[in-house]
């Protein structure tokens, strides 16, 4: 009895679970009005979609896991980035909902939105391996809009008949859902004027706070960027790729909107602007009447060579051999010296665009990181050195990825007429690479360069851009046979991982050295004049255990340059080495003046300042060093300012003259960038005959 009692019992709990969940799917199917609570609940559900279909657009392996993956990472390791993330597309939605008060329509639009973002999100990231970026909705607006089939794969048709598909599903969804709801608005009164301006003053003040925080957010130090980095926002400029799959796709497009770049000058204006065009024009004219050369007249290749640096300087270790003879003699007999770099382990295009420009990034603002990708595909003038030379005649070699650091597009504003990477339309060649490390070898990109001179024609000049790859990180003992050891002299043995990376770059920078030196040969036996400007822009980030050391701060930020001139220019290079103006010490922004000095070539205003701000202050980077010398500890936040012997200026009491320098430099910096080009019209950057 008891058991058929247990039996019914259990029968009755069973049937009134499921009259339970049929209700309960009755009512939500039924005609209903929804109340607040389901729509934050559908809201959270909603909003959590789109986040996840827009990182399925920049996620190209593993897509579906790495979307979902992007939000399950605040489970599976306590990330909060994705809060970011979620936040901002929360308040797209918000404004979508109040301007239409029709919760699923809203809904659909934003779902719809979404899509469509993704899919052309995908096209560029296929074709050309980033995202879509501001600059690209100048790019549309400026007419271009239907070269935006480059972007389509060849599996574009499959993308586009999936994402309609999933738009029509949703779409039924959404009708579904919106029909059993009742609600006549999610803000209803029976006041139609009451309605419609709460409503509309909802939506405009979170238009008004959208804007605010977008406006605000890559400024360091502002409330939206201090609340994004304490949800572990961390920026990845040097590719927006990276950054979107790593912090958002929303955010990463967001940061690149508005970046503060400069601080106005108090005195900026444009009689101010015509004075200082006036002093250097002056400085520029004096200098030229003791100058024999035209700079243009001579090709002239700009060498940025791959994290090369001496390991033999890094203090803490030893090698067994010297892996750089090579260019160390090639130091000894001409202008050169070292290169006081803002990057360690990274940041190559910043020392490109200082190269290129002779701006620097000390008068930036510290939330423009990085120029290439917040700066240039907005600016509206952008003089490089390369422009002394003929557009046709200014070429440019990378035997990597067109698109990294937006240099394919960069290079288009800076004049470039053709860019050689490893993609089309022109692709470098050759493409040999050492041992088993994926980067094609420093000879093959020299080759690459020769090839092209030997067509260059006749009684023409060319402004060549060279960064090569060969050593770029990561460092797994690519080189079979590596004779080359290091060892720690501080008395506690280097990681063994640590060891092995330092002894792979080791052996790719004597690589280098030898390639190098084969380089200035082949050139030295062609009859034309040549120069050559050869860098490294920062030192491999592989010595960890001398980084732990803040003594060690400086000595991780200089890398070696030197200036070279072939026998077909007529150039002593000793003699222009013994006499060139503070060379022990640079930074990228004075090469165009040294270049010059080297050269014994003429100026512009804009050239002539660069040297004599040189003359007084050597080298200079933004604040990316700690402490020097072992003693001399740096101000927090503060630039680095050091002398010929790569010791600490502390501008603060430098003399009247030099602070007059830096402030001019401010002025000009501010004038190109940001401020109303007055420079422009008064031949600042061109050389006068």
């Amino acid at each position: 009895m008891k058991v058929e009692r247990t039996q019914m019992s259990t029968a009755k709990t069973g049937t009134e679970k499921k009259n339970v969940a049929s209700s309960w799917f009755k009512t939500m199917l039924s005609r209903h009005e929804y109340s607040t609570w389901s729509y934050l609940v559908w809201f959270f559900f909603i909003n959590t979609a789109v986040v996840i279909i827009l990182q399925w657009g920049v996620n190209l392996e593993n897509e579906v896991w790495n979307s979902f993956g992007f939000v399950w990472q605040i489970v599976t390791t306590g990330n909060k980035v994705p809060i970011n993330e979620f936040f901002i597309l929360a308040i797209v939605y918000f404004i979508l909902i109040m301007l239409t008060n029709r919760f699923w329509f809203a809904s659909q639009l934003f779902i719809d939105m979404s899509i469509i973002i993704t899919v052309a999100e995908r096209f560029k990231m296929v074709s050309r391996s980033e995202t879509i970026v501001p600059a690209d909705m100048n790019f549309i607006s400026g007419g271009n809009a239907g070269d935006l089939t480059s972007w389509l794969p060849d599996d574009a048709v499959a993308i586009i008949t999936g994402a309609l598909l999933l738009i029509i599903i949703t779409t039924a969804i959404s009708m579904i859902l919106g029909h059993r709801d009742t609600r006549r608005g999610v803000v209803y009164t029976k006041n139609v004027a009451i309605r419609w301006v709460s409503r509309l003053m909802a939506a405009v003040l979170a238009m008004a706070f959208l804007a605010a925080f977008v406006m605000s957010m890559a400024s360091i130090g502002s409330w939206s960027n201090t609340l994004i980095t304490y949800f572990g926002d961390s920026p990845k400029l040097w590719d927006s790729k990276i950054d979107a799959q790593k912090n958002g796709t929303a955010i990463g497009f967001a940061r690149l909107v508005n970046p503060k770049i400069m601080d106005r000058p108090t005195n900026y204006s444009q009689k101010t602007m015509e004075e200082v065009a006036t002093r250097y024009s002056k400085s520029a004219a004096t200098l030229n009447a003791s100058r024999s050369r035209e700079v243009n007249d001579s090709t002239v290749i700009y060498v940025l060579s791959e994290s090369f640096s001496d390991p033999a300087r890094v203090p803490g270790i030893k090698l067994n051999k010297d892996v750089m003879p090579k260019i160390r003699a090639i130091k000894n007999s001409t202008t050169s010296g070292l290169m006081l770099s803002s990057g360690y382990g990274g940041g190559t295009a910043n020392l490109e665009y200082m190269a290129l420009s002779g701006m620097s990034l000390v008068n930036f603002a510290p939330s423009l990181s990085s120029p290439y990708q917040q700066l240039i595909p907005g600016a509206k003038w952008t003089p490089t050195f390369n422009q002394l030379w003929n557009d046709s005649n200014a070429y440019a070699f990378h035997p990597y990825m067109p698109n990294m650091y937006s240099r394919n597009v960069n290079y288009k504003k800076f004049g470039f007429s053709q860019f050689w990477t490893l993609k089309p339309p022109d692709i470098i060649s050759p493409q040999d690479k050492l041992g088993t490390s994926p980067y094609v070898s420093d000879k093959s990109t020299y080759t690459a360069v020769l090839n092209s001179l030997k067509k260059d024609k006749a009684g023409q000049s060319y402004f060549y851009q060279v960064a090569t790859m060969q050593n770029h990180m990561p460092y797994n003992n690519y080189y079979p046979n590596n004779e080359i050891t290091v060892e720690s002299t501080t008395g506690t043995p280097l990681p063994a991982k640590e060891k092995s990376a330092i002894e792979t770059f080791a052996k790719g920078a004597e690589y280098t050295d030898d390639y190098t030196q084969e380089f200035l040969d082949e050139l030295d036996a062609l009859d034309r004049p040549i120069t050559v400007v050869f860098y490294g822009d920062h030192l491999p980030g592989v010595y960890k255990t001398a980084a732990k050391d803040e003594n060690n701060s400086l000595a991780l930020h200089e890398s070696d340059y030197f200036i070279w001139s072939n026998k077909a220019s007529g150039i002593d290079n000793r003699a222009a080495g013994e006499s060139a103006t503070n060379s022990a010490y640079t930074s990228p922004n004075f090469f165009a003046a040294q270049l010059s000095e080297h050269m014994n070539a003429k100026v512009s205003p804009f050239v002539a300042f660069l040297g004599q701000l040189h003359a007084k202050v050597p080298a200079m980077e933004p604040a990316v060093v700690n402490k020097i010398q072992g003693w001399t500890r740096i101000p927090e936040g503060q630039a680095l300012y050091v002398d010929n012997q790569g010791l600490y200026i502390d501008v603060s009491h430098a003399d009247k003259e030099t602070k007059q320098l830096l402030e001019d430099y401010k002025l000009i910096q501010y004038d190109v960038t940001a401020g109303n080009q007055y420079l422009k019209n008064l031949d600042f950057m061109s050389v006068k005959q």
